[in-house]
């Protein structure tokens, strides 16, 4: 079993090291006594007296051999103090508290129970005390301000000019990418001014730094400052923030940097590798999600996870997110070993690095193999199960209509038989907004998919949902992969037609939001989640173009190819039939009659699709489509479906998985 490393034990004091610091605080021991004698009677003769006479030279013994010892004691010794920060505070307040204790139990308790002479002035122990927490604090500032000031030459010493610099969002990302760039001087950067909407922190100063105003105040500021540079602190900003940020640069002719996150940062070694161009998910995100992870810790905390498809684009979010709920094992299930090794190998070093129970569990396994997969959760006996395996590319599918009803609807009939048989207490399917009033065999084979999970719900009484989202940036086969691959290629970019439109999520927006909906799941509902406006597919091409430094019509071309089979202008978000209504989380709403749209015969439906799609027949497969979806809307006319009609001998047969090739 892996152990989890133990933080390296602080090394020894060296005296190299340590021999000035310890100098330097035994001579400030008897001055701060002598300076809180002085403002105590503010007479030399008094002063003088106290010393010989009244028990002064007791404390100006006492207080070196109990401060010293006591400071090594909280490692005020062996500290970087160039990099001091709150703890090195914390460490100096503690031993400025501890220290005055001390000696007052030893000047007031055990000198005068030895008849040994004391000092009586409480007032002076006090006085003491202050003035030696502020010799040790200040003698480290000094030390951290010394150091920082050498480290750190003056323009004139950094071997040339800085670079004006203005950082868009005074917030704790700003500061820290501040504080960054002053300890670093050799990057070049003169951070002349934060902008920032928020009035409490407008004409204020951030580190040294004044706050100028909003973010709309960004064209004056690059006039009056002459700014090269642009930072955009603002992690957690909307996309429609960050767009006017990134618009008022491209007006000024600067490219902005963008900070993805305060982690990055935190976690960095390296300052400006975090600091990226700004990306197209940037500027289509939107407001930050309010999760309930309080909710998601209870449902998976200490319980046995299985994710299908672990080494998709959903999936391994899906296993990051499951993972930092510390459930008791994580399974990742799928076919492809190497994006399951590599997906494997992250999350251990997760394990690691965050210190986790969790135990991990590979299968290289194939959802279209019945039997593999029954033996699979026979051996894991997940408790809760998230099915993100499944084929998913429009056009492909189209084209092989026979391999997307074997994977996406056999093989997840084949998850829920395996699921039943383990006595998996939750089940949440990861399905398209393609599956409603669906046009394309991968919508419709998803619709399909959602019925097998409603109706085991129906018959087993048991949380097993459907979740609905639109197209995922950055998922593997989306449409900015390509665009940017275009791109690269210096063009054209391809775009089906002016007018289509979509709607996206990032990837780890779309997992937060069915970790939630696993969360409110009650048993048949299909869950669709709030992907807000759809997105121009032209606006998005346009705004790669821009991103990557081009113009278009003048460095790369746009072409319009036409919709392609299956291919619609605007996606849907209700079926027919469907009652929506909202849930607890204001970004999900279900269905709540879901489980009404299962039609009475469902089993012997989905035995004859399954026979059409081995008879490899891609007509009868869309014909036997149209029979379980009645909505599906054919790119081609199926065949007839009096041609595959279901006799009362065939409703009475049962489903038996179907055992084929490998599968996405």
């Amino acid at each position: 079993m892996s152990t989890i490393p133990k933080p390296p034990t602080p090394s020894p004091l060296r005296p190299v090291r340590v021999r000035y610091l310890l100098l330097l605080d035994l001579l400030l021991s008897p001055i701060a006594l002598l300076l809180a004698i002085t403002l105590r009677f503010e007479s030399y003769p008094s002063v003088v007296e106290y010393l010989l006479h009244q028990g002064g030279w007791a404390l100006l013994l006492i207080s070196p051999v109990v401060r010293l010892p006591l400071y090594a004691y909280f490692n005020l010794y062996n500290r970087l103090w160039r990099y001091a920060g709150s703890h090195e505070l914390h460490g100096i307040l503690r031993a400025g508290v501890v220290a005055p204790l001390l000696i007052g139990l030893v000047n007031f308790g055990a000198l005068p129970l030895l008849g040994l002479p004391y000092s009586a002035s409480r007032a002076i122990w006090l006085l003491e005390a202050v003035c030696s927490l502020g010799a040790l604090a200040g003698l480290r500032l000094a030390l951290r301000a010394l150091s920082n000031r050498r480290s750190h030459p003056t323009e004139g010493m950094a071997g040339g000019a800085q670079t004006p610099t203005l950082i868009v969002g005074a917030g704790d990302a700003g500061a820290m990418l501040l504080r960054g760039l002053q300890q670093h001087p050799s990057f070049g950067m003169d951070v002349v001014g934060f902008l920032d909407d928020d009035p409490d922190k407008q004409d204020s100063v951030l580190l040294g730094v004044p706050v100028l105003g909003p973010c709309d105040s960004l064209p004056e500021c690059i006039d009056e400052l002459s700014v090269r540079e642009v930072f955009i602190a603002m992690p957690r900003a909307s996309g429609k923030a960050i767009r006017a940020v990134v618009q008022m640069c491209k007006a000024a002719q600067i490219r902005p940097r963008f900070v993805p996150s305060l982690q990055a940062l935190v976690n960095s070694h390296d300052l400006l590798a975090q600091v990226r161009p700004v990306e197209i998910d940037d500027l289509l995100r939107r407001a930050p999600i309010a999760t309930d992870e309080v909710g998601v810790h209870a449902l998976l905390a200490g319980k046995r996870v299985l994710v299908t498809g672990g080494g998709g684009s959903i999936g391994r979010e899906l296993c990051r997110q499951i993972l930092r709920a510390n459930p008791a094992s994580l399974a990742l299930l799928g076919h492809g070993e190497n994006s399951i090794f590599e997906i494997e190998q992250e999350l251990r070093q997760m394990i690691l690095r965050l210190g986790l129970t969790t135990r991990l569990q590979a299968y290289i396994a194939d959802i279209r193999m019945a039997e593999r997969i029954r033996l699979a959760f026979v051996e894991y006996q997940p408790q809760v199960v998230f099915h993100a395996a499944a084929h998913k590319h429009v056009p492909l599918m189209e084209a092989n209509p026979g391999e997307a009803v074997i994977n996406n609807v056999l093989g997840t009939a084949n998850v829920l038989a395996a699921a039943q048989a383990a006595h998996v207490e939750q089940f949440v399917m990861v399905s398209t907004d393609k599956a409603v009033n669906p046009a394309n065999v991968m919508g419709a084979t998803k619709r399909a998919a959602e019925l097998l999970v409603l109706e085991t719900a129906r018959r087993t009484g048991k949380p097993y949902v459907a979740v609905r989202f639109g197209n995922v940036l950055g998922s593997r086969g989306s449409v900015v992969l390509t665009f940017k691959r275009q791109i690269a290629a210096g063009g054209p970019v391809t775009v089906t037609d002016p007018n289509v439109r979509r709607y996206f999520m990032t990837i780890p927006e779309a997992v937060q939001l069915v970790l939630q909906a696993a969360v409110l799941g009650r048993g048949g509902e299909v869950f669709m989640l709030d992907m807000g406006e759809p997105v121009a597919i032209l606006d998005l091409a346009r705004d790669l173009i821009r991103l990557s430094g081009l113009e278009e019509g003048r460095d790369i071309d746009i072409v319009f190819t036409g919709l392609r089979p299956g291919e619609k202008l605007f996606e849907e978000l209700f079926l027919p039939g469907e009652t929506y209504h909202t849930t607890a989380h204001p970004k999900i709403r279900a269905a709540a009659n879901a489980v009404a749209q299962v039609p009475a015969d469902l089993d012997a439906l989905i035995q004859v699709l399954g026979q059409a799609a081995q008879q490899g027949e891609p007509e009868k497969v869309r014909a036997a489509l149209y029979m379980l979806v009645p909505e599906y809307q054919a790119a081609t006319q199926p065949a007839s479906p009096a041609q595959l009609s279901v006799g009362p001998a065939q409703r009475q047969v049962q489903y038996t998985p179907v055992e084929s090739g490998a599968s996405d």
